[in-house]
This record gives structure tokens, C-alpha cells and sequence, in this order.
């Protein structure tokens, strides 16, 4: 049985991976703030951040997913948490594998789309190489150069930017939310993109890159298919047959979330050509695929 190890392990994305990781017959060690209360089975091991590298056994895998979610009202110290739960989190990571006698083959640390940027125009590619000016893309740049240091101790690196997780938890749940009470509709112009991934195929596009020796740097974990929010909204309502007819103007979302507005008034169309190149196929390429599984899924 092999290993592997993640931060974050608890969270939707890294619950779903782990138990992804069992049926490929391995050991996942769980990095949590916290091992009180939680259950360690044949496969599964908690451990906090107090572990020495020496007590540990070799890691065929580390994948990074923690850090504090971007949900909230952007008050200064909320944003220096953000930033500093993903650079702290990283960094112990990064030492945890210097320490590491046998180092593991690929290190994969999350980052997200939001390095490029806002636009209602252009198309991302991972052959972006220079990140935006703006907070989100400032964070994600910070990460992903923090990540860049398991590069120097030899080991495959790579940086997956997670666009917007769809599935029966994480951020859908509130975006269907308006549908379902017979308010659904644009959000501001409704011109912002939304670069969407199934959950499953989120999970499977990092499995992929974890087994796969020659994908390294960014990877845009997205579908083919971003949708502007007009149009998500849109998907959402005819999926689950209800009606689209409201619209909630920008300054409404502004005035009540502040600067974590533009997490739902801009957006950016992030394309996946590094995973179309390397063969990686969908299992839900499109939107209504998607949100008719979602709809049809209890988990």
C-alpha cells in the first residue's frame, strides 16, 4: 500500500479525493488543526502539525488544499488571513518534505484561476504566465511561488487552479439557492464567466495529475465550457424547472459583501487546454450535464 498525504483533507474537495485515494489502495494521512475527534482507520490516519518528518513513513504524494475560505466580509484582517492560512499552511509543507530523507515523487498544491484576473473578454490559458494586479491574483501568485520551492529538493510540482467546484456542497448550494425560491436570474450585467468543474471531475483531473509524470506547473482544473452568469443562471433554472426572471444589480451585491462582491459580479474564462493536451477526458464536459447530475446526486 502506498501513501499520500493532504492538507485540507476534511474539506469538500479533499473528503472526496481521499476516498478516491482508498480505492487506489492507499494510505492517506489527513493534515488537520486538529486530531481530537477524529476516527483513524486501516486507510486513513489524522495527524496535526506537530508531526516530525521522522516519524513518518515515505509519501508517494503530497497535495495541498488547505486555507481559509475566501467566504466572508473582506475586512483587512480577513484578507491578510487568507493570505497568510495558504502561505503558512504551504510553507510547513514545503519544510515538512526538506526534512523528508526520501522525498515524495509529486508535490500538488491548489491554487486557483483567480491568478488571471478579471475579464469579461479574454481567454486563459496555463500559457498565462504573468498574474493579475488585482488581491485575488496577488494571493494566488504568492501561493504558487511559495509552492515553487519542492521544485529545488527534485520533486514534480504541480499547481492546480481550481476554478468553481460544482456538486451538493461548497459554493452551488448558494448559487441555486435564488433559483429554488423563484428568484433566479443574472447577477449584475450578467456578461461576468464562470469557470465551473463537476466536483468528480475535479477530483479525477488531480488524480490524473498526480499519476501522470509528465504534467507539471499550472493546470486549469475547469470544464471546457465556461459559461457567462447570465447563462449559468440560466442552466440552473431550466434544469430545475423553474423560472428565470430576476435580476439583482451589482450595487445590491456590493453594498452587502463588500469587496468579496467580485467573487460573484466578475469572473474570468479560464480555459483547460493544458488538460485537453495531455488527453484528460470529462467525465461532464458541459453545464447541464453537470447540474443534471448535481440534481440527481445526493452526495
Amino acid at each position: 500500500m502506498k501513501n499520500a498525504l493532504i492538507s485540507g483533507g476534511t474539506g469538500f474537495l479533499g473528503s472526496k479525493l481521499t476516498t478516491q485515494l482508498q480505492n487506489q489502495d492507499y494510505h492517506v494521512y489527513i493534515l488537520t488543526r486538529s486530531v481530537e475527534n477524529k476516527v483513524n482507520t486501516s486507510t486513513k490516519t489524522y495527524i496535526d502539525y506537530t508531526v516530525q518528518a521522522d516519524s513518518l513513513p515515505i509519501f508517494e504524494c503530497i497535495i495541498n488544499l488547505a486555507g481559509e475560505s475566501l467566504f466572508g466580509y473582506w475586512t483587512e484582517q480577513k484578507k491578510q488571513s487568507i493570505l497568510d492560512s495558504r502561505l503558512k499552511i504551504t510553507n510547513y509543507l514545503i519544510q515538512l518534505m526538506k526534512e523528508m530523507n526520501t522525498k515524495p515523487k509529486v508535490f500538488i498544491s491548489a491554487s486557483a484561476v483567480g491568478y488571471y484576473g478579471m475579464s469579461e473578454d479574454f481567454i486563459f490559458t496555463e500559457k498565462t504566465t504573468e498574474a493579475a494586479e488585482d488581491y485575488l491574483a496577488s494571493v494566488t501568485e504568492k501561493w504558487e511561488e511559495t509552492a515553487k520551492a519542492a521544485k529545488s529538493f527534485g520533486i514534480r510540482t504541480v499547481f492546480t487552479r481550481l476554478g468553481i467546484l460544482l456538486g451538493n456542497q461548497g459554493a452551488f448550494p448558494m448559487m441555486k439557492l435564488p433559483t429554488q425560491l423563484f428568484a433566479g436570474g443574472r447577477i449584475g450585467n450578467g456578461e461576468q464567466w464562470l469557470s465551473w468543474i463537476h466536483i468528480d471531475d475535479a477530483v479525477q483531473l488531480i488524480l490524473f495529475c498526480m499519476h501522470n509524470s509528465t504534467v507539471t506547473g499550472p493546470i486549469n482544473v475547469t470544464a471546457p465550457d465556461p459559461k457567462r452568469n447570465k447563462d449559468f443562471m440560466k442552466t440552473i433554472a431550466k434544469t430545475y424547472k423553474k423560472p428565470y426572471w430576476f435580476h439583482v444589480p451589482r450595487l445590491v451585491i456590493e453594498a452587502t459583501l463588500g469587496e468579496m462582491a467580485q467573487l460573484i459580479t466578475k469572473g474570468q474564462y479560464a480555459y483547460p487546454q493544458k488538460a485537453i493536451d495531455y488527453g484528460f477526458f470529462f467525465k461532464y464536459p458541459k453545464l447541464d450535464g453537470a447540474i443534471e447530475n448535481i440534481k440527481n446526486s445526493t452526495s
